[in-house]
């Protein structure tokens, strides 16, 4: 990890800590049959900033993500993470950058056979492979710690609030350390209490763990704690990007209907 990156961060509207983009994405197209999801998608994503994505269900939030991280094939475009191109990439290469970005699903996919201990520990010891049995041990209690849920150990996700799954699938992504955060709506589901505490949640990863971070969701609540950067996709194009404040006063009968 480079000195920048280790640099302290501010509160949730932080400076950026650099002006090149971890993520830079140009013309991303992506469809499913005569379906058009994504039309000449572009954004950045900077080095330390939370990006909020906006958008209704079915504006292509969330296939821009899985496009990132190779879950998806994008159709035409570009996507560069660290300056790599993902759709260039061999499948080894791709599993390689993959173990820098972490990606919190929607529904949390945890493994329901699997204790909260045995779902950290698997990613550790796939990834990290040289780490001691009693390294993996002290992750798994440090992140349990960094998540509020250090008495969940030995617990199966079935004895789990839709909170602590969030919880523990957040915790799972970052026992490995990644250096950019993907979240795929993740206070849907829940109450008012628990997603705030969720978005606090994240902001708590980005402090301690200095990762970059797109966030996918259609919560006004979530975007306002998160923020330092927004941008509406609206029929699968950029409609409006800029500071959370810039959409808060907007005439625009568009943005408004999102944020009253």
């Amino acid at each position: 990890m480079n000195a920048k990156q280790t640099e302290t961060l501010n509160d949730a509207h932080l400076n950026l800590k650099s002006d090149k983009p971890v993520i830079e994405i140009t013309n991303l197209r992506k469809s499913f049959g005569n379906q058009v999801i994504l039309k000449d998608i572009s954004l950045k994503l900077f080095d330390g900033e939370n990006l909020v994505v906006l958008g209704k269900s079915g504006s292509g939030k969330s296939v821009l993500i899985k496009c990132i991280v190779g879950l998806l094939n994008s159709d035409g475009g570009t996507i560069k993470v660290f300056e790599n191109n993902v759709t260039g990439l061999h499948r080894k290469e791709l599993n390689e950058l993959r173990k820098r970005i972490g990606f919190v699903f929607q529904s949390g996919a945890l493994y329901d056979s699997m204790t909260v201990r045995q779902n950290l520990e698997f990613p550790l010891r796939r990834i990290k492979k040289n780490l001691s049995e009693k390294e993996i041990t002290e992750k798994v209690k440090e992140v349990l710690e960094n998540v509020g849920l250090p008495d969940a150990l030995d617990k199966m996700p079935s004895q789990l609030s839709g909170g602590m799954r969030k919880r523990i699938s957040l915790a799972r992504t970052i026992v490995v350390d990644p250096m950019i955060m993907l979240y795929d709506e993740p206070t849907t589901g829940l109450d008012p209490v628990t997603s705030y505490e969720i978005s606090s949640l994240i902001n708590d990863v980005q402090k301690k763990y200095k990762t970059s971070s797109i966030i996918i969701t259609h919560d006004i609540a979530c975007a306002r704690t998160n923020a330092n950067r927004v941008i509406m996709l609206l029929d699968g194009k950029v409609y409006q990007e800029g500071k959370l404040e810039s959409f808060e006063t907007s005439f625009d009968p568009v943005i408004k209907s999102f944020f009253n």
